[in-house]
């Protein structure tokens, strides 16, 4: 069986209460054998670590998202440091600039972003970036910030391939979810087209963003081989080794 790696999900959520043992189950099946639980803000990062303490196969990411940011305090940031030297997490994330919702205002945004890019700098950690609608003012900070940049993964990708090209360039993976295999979605799958094998990774972004098969239902992560299976049909290539090197990706990027 082929084995995936959802580098990107929210397994540990509400909506998966009633029935995470069974969607659980359904990872197993699928061979969907690693998979990292982000957090959103520290009470989510939190239970992101507990959970993947308790699930053979999972790793936790922990940091403040874009939407959260109104709530920083001084004392997360030493929090977030003590997670990823006692090897709690693998990344700090998700972390970067939404401007599509604005639940946090933008300058909030951008002080709260840059403050945890500089201590990634400062523990060489990996970065997991969500941005949306944001792509122009991100490569501006990073660009800005790039002697401290210490790589990652920009998530969900939704920008040009212009955009990825630079994140590329700075050394990021670029992830791919559900939006690559809707019908019309013809630039992102462009995309898809040009990123290198070894910078190439996929996610489910779950319980959101479910892909074309099962579109309008709650995603979970055994949806995640939909995705893969829609990189090897845009690319060319047998499932098989686009599991395979999706895979290794991932388990580069969190230092595994």
């Amino acid at each position: 069986m082929m084995e995936w790696f959802d580098s990107h999900c929210h397994v540990d959520e509400e909506a998966f209460d009633e029935d995470r043992g069974e969607a659980l189950a359904r990872m197993a099946e699928h061979g969907v054998t690693r998979y990292a639980v982000i957090g959103s803000d520290m009470e989510t990062s939190r239970r992101s670590i507990r959970f993947a303490a308790a699930h053979s196969g999972a790793v936790a990411v922990g940091g403040i998202h874009p939407h959260e940011a109104k709530g920083f305090r001084e004392q997360d940031l030493p929090e977030i440091a003590d997670w990823y030297r006692k090897g709690k997490i693998r990344a700090i994330g998700e972390i970067g600039l939404d401007y599509y919702y604005d639940h946090s205002p933008r300058e909030v945004q951008r002080d709260v972003c840059i403050r945890q890019m500089e201590l990634a700098w400062e523990l060489g950690a990996p970065v997991a970036y969500h941005i949306r609608d944001a792509h122009a003012e991100m490569l501006e900070i990073m660009k800005s910030m790039k002697a401290k940049l210490t790589g990652g993964i920009i998530h969900c990708f939704s920008g040009s391939a212009e955009m990825a090209k630079e994140y590329l360039k700075l050394g990021y993976y670029i992830s791919f979810a559900g939006p690559l295999t809707f019908k019309k979605a013809p630039r992102l799958q462009e995309t898809c087209l040009l990123v290198p094998k070894d910078r190439l990774l996929i996610e489910t972004d779950s319980p959101y963003m479910a892909p074309e098969p099962v579109r309008g239902r709650r995603n979970e992560p055994a949806n995640v081989r939909y995705v893969g299976l829609k990189v090897a049909e845009l690319r060319g290539e047998d499932p098989e080794e686009v599991a395979a090197y999706t895979t290794a990706n991932a388990m580069k990027v969190y230092n595994l």
